[in-house]
């Protein structure tokens, strides 16, 4: 996988990838005691080049490290759970299937 800098966007709680005057995002927002991944966006001219997936990874690191559980709400991160099923173990119980 290549390695991208993601930057967290504080302001707009949305973790970031610059790239060719693009920017790619993957939006968290807190509630209650988690954390929870509400939506991804890849712009077309980025798509193929494992943007989203670095996205989701930085997303569940960033998650560990703020000490928060997950809530998954965005599909892409959905389907990113299910190619890597250790990470289920940060999701709040009490909010996934």
């Amino acid at each position: 996988m290549i390695m991208y800098d993601v930057k967290n966007n504080v302001k707009n709680l949305r973790l970031e990838i610059h790239e060719n005057d693009e920017i790619a995002y993957l939006e968290y927002r807190y509630y209650k005691k988690d954390i929870a991944f509400m939506h991804t966006v890849v712009p077309k001219i980025l798509e193929g080049k494992g943007i989203a997936s670095a996205l989701a990874k930085y997303a569940f690191e960033f998650a560990k490290q703020e000490k928060k559980l997950v809530m998954v709400y965005c599909p892409f991160v959905g389907s990113y759970l299910k190619k890597h099923p250790e990470l289920r173990e940060q999701l709040d119980k009490q909010y996934s299937k």
